[in-house]
């Protein structure tokens, strides 16, 4: 197994945001892209995850809105 795990919601589809714990590190990378890995700390990934929760991104999730 190669540690990458998505949403469960993404059922099979090949194109989500997939992470893993990996040396130390959090990497986070999309599916149809695999190759393209974005490293960060747990701390600054689990900051992003309260982000998130909290709705402080809910903005960008429709990006036809001004």
């Amino acid at each position: 197994m190669n540690g990458w795990r998505k949403a469960s919601a993404s059922g099979e589809s090949t194109d989500c945001v997939e992470v893993r714990a990996a040396g130390g590190l959090v990497e986070i990378r999309e599916s149809d892209q695999p190759e393209v890995v974005v490293q960060t700390t747990p701390r600054k990934w689990a900051a992003f995850v309260r982000g998130v929760k909290d709705g402080e991104f809910d903005r960008y999730a429709d990006f036809t809105r001004p």
